[in-house]
């Protein structure tokens, strides 16, 4: 039955990509209107903490990752959104490097210009799966070309052998004839609790959580069961300037990965290898105990 939305939830994000179809289809496959409920997304404004914002009321819900919690925490701050479901059980990067017609091999990244986002996450998961596939770090040339859209405008300019984006800005490379996705990250990266949706605490025992999170499951279900170009079709207004054979085949790459799995709830396991990754990188000494970022979802 449909029911007129009375509420609005008010949720951000880190990053907007495919990868985060569950999230987007929440909204577009109307799965969120018919729990009463309607929306407002956009991305977080760089000049803007999340922590204030919260607290000013002006987000319900955040698309982040268990690892944004870390840095308050080491710093004993402890009134932080806690993460209650999982988009993404794998990384979701892929290198796409310049059409040559030779089989790809990691060890060529040794010696090339890779244009890597130098984000927090992103950056640590790419060092991480060069280690596990025996690349020498100190040998990869890491370029810095600013956020994901200067990085594309950048490898499309000539800059670079590799570029490390998320779908679908590869994929539409690939179409354009620019670029060929060699390697996806997701494949060498076991699963790992990559990026989640975080709220107050006080937001979990509300209506809104419990229908949010009904929403949320049917999202889930529908991005892993259905055909990727019907998925492509209800979230193409998301992506303007973006075709649905791009967007699915970005989708439908992301479901061979086996990026999101139907039960929304972060475990331990996957936890403790975002922690690994993060030790590895050394960005962090420290690990910090799993029931201080991550409670069970809205029942």
């Amino acid at each position: 039955m449909f029911i007129m939305p009375s509420e609005t939830l008010h949720i951000t994000v880190y990053r907007h990509s495919v990868f985060y179809s569950p999230l987007i289809a929440t909204i577009a496959a109307g799965f969120l209107r018919e729990e009463g409920l309607d929306a407002t997304y956009f991305p977080k404004p760089r000049e803007r903490n999340q922590y204030e914002m919260f607290r000013l009321g002006e987000i319900d819900i955040m698309q982040a990752a268990v690892s944004t919690s870390w840095d308050p925490l080491s710093k004993g701050i402890r009134d932080i959104p806690l993460h209650f479901a999982q988009i993404n059980q794998r990384d979701g990067f892929f290198i796409a490097g310049r059409p040559t017609g030779r089989p790809f091999e990691w060890k060529q990244l040794e010696g090339a210009r890779l244009l890597a986002d130098h984000a927090q996450q992103p950056f640590a998961m790419l060092k991480y799966g060069l280690h596990l596939k025996r690349v020498d770090w100190n040998r990869v040339q890491m370029i810095n070309a600013g956020s994901p859209e200067e990085m594309d405008a950048a490898f499309r300019a000539g800059t670079g052998d590799f570029v490390h984006l998320q779908g679908p800005a590869p994929q539409q490379l690939e179409k354009d004839g620019i670029g060929k996705i060699v390697a996806a990250l997701g494949e060498v990266i076991p699963p790992v609790a990559f990026s989640s949706l975080m709220a107050m605490r006080d937001f979990m025992d509300t209506a809104k959580a419990k229908a949010f999170m009904r929403a949320y499951r049917r999202a889930l279900r529908f991005v892993i069961e259905s055909p990727a170009d019907r998925v492509a079709e209800v979230e193409v207004d998301f992506f303007p300037g973006v075709s649905r054979d791009v967007l699915a085949a970005s989708i439908s790459r992301y479901q061979k990965l086996g990026n999101w799995r139907l039960d929304p709830a972060i475990t331990r396991e996957q936890y403790e290898v975002a922690l690994d990754v993060f030790l590895h990188a050394g960005i962090f000494k420290e690990r910090f105990p799993f029931e201080d970022v991550v409670v069970p979802p809205p029942a």
